[in-house]
C-alpha cells in the first residue's frame, strides 16, 4: 500500500488563488500542476499518495457563525478515519483563527492546534509508525491586509503566532515547519499563498516528508 499523506487545512491548503494574473487557469482556484498539495505528490511518486482537504475558512477549533463545518476538530475524525491507514498528517492552520469575532490571540490559537493534535493522536486511523503529525505555521498576513468581515487585529496575531506553534509542537511531540520562513502571502488579500509559494512550499516538504514515515 502506498504512504498515505493527509494535508489538512484552510483555502492555502484547498488552493484558492487571489489574483487571477497568478493562475495558469485564470480562475480562482489554482490548478492541479500549481497547488502545493498535487505538486508534492509529483515530487514524491507513485509510493506515496497525498490527499487533499483543504477547506476555505477552516480553523482549528472554533465554530464560525458566519460560515457551516469550520471547526477542524470536528471534521478530523472522520477524515482521519477516511484515508486510514494514515502515515502522515500535515496540518496547516491559523490564519482564519485571527479573525476577530474569535477573540483568540495567539497564544490561544496556538493552545486551538494543540487541542486539535491530541484528537489527531486519539483516532485509531494510524500506519505502522502510530501518530504521525506535521504542523506547519503559515506565512504571517501581509502588512497591508484589511478585511472588515475578518476584522481587527489579524496581522498581529499571525505575527506572533509562529513561536506558540512551535512550542505547542514540541510539548505534544511532533513536527514543526514555519512556512513563514520561505513563504510570503500575495500582495492582492494578504492572505493567501501565490503560485511561488506553492512550489516553495512543495519543494520543502518533499524534502521532509520521506525522513518522516520511513
Amino acid at each position: 500500500m502506498k504512504k498515505h499523506i493527509v494535508c489538512f487545512g484552510d483555502s492555502n491548503t484547498h488552493g484558492y488563488c487571489a489574483d487571477p494574473t497568478d493562475c495558469a487557469d485564470g480562475g480562482n482556484r489554482f490548478n492541479e500542476n500549481e497547488r502545493w498539495t498535487c505538486l508534492l505528490q509529483k515530487a514524491l511518486g507513485e509510493e506515496y499518495l497525498v490527499l487533499e482537504e483543504g477547506l476555505s475558512g477552516r480553523t482549528t477549533v472554533f465554530s464560525d457563525a458566519l460560515h457551516e463545518c469550520m471547526s477542524g476538530l470536528d471534521s478530523i475524525y472522520s477524515c482521519l478515519m477516511s484515508h486510514e491507514p494514515v502515515d502522515l498528517l500535515i496540518l496547516m492552520l491559523g490564519t482564519n483563527d485571527t479573525k476577530e469575532r474569535f477573540a483568540a490571540n495567539a497564544p490561544a490559537i496556538a493552545v486551538g492546534m494543540e487541542r486539535l493534535i491530541k484528537k489527531c493522536k486519539s483516532v485509531e486511523c494510524w500506519g505502522a509508525k502510530g501518530p504521525n503529525i506535521l504542523v506547519v505555521c503559515p506565512p504571517p498576513l501581509g502588512a497591508g491586509f484589511h478585511d472588515e468581515v475578518m476584522g481587527r487585529g489579524c496581522v498581529e496575531k499571525s505575527v506572533a503566532l509562529p513561536p506558540y506553534m512551535k512550542a505547542v509542537a514540541e510539548r505534544n511531540g511532533v513536527h514543526y515547519l514555519d512556512a513563514g520562513a520561505f513563504c510570503e502571502f500575495n500582495p492582492v488579500d494578504f492572505t493567501h499563498l501565490t503560485a511561488k509559494a506553492h512550489r516553495a512550499l512543495a519543494g520543502k516538504l518533499a524534502e521532509l516528508v520521506p525522513g518522516l514515515v520511513e
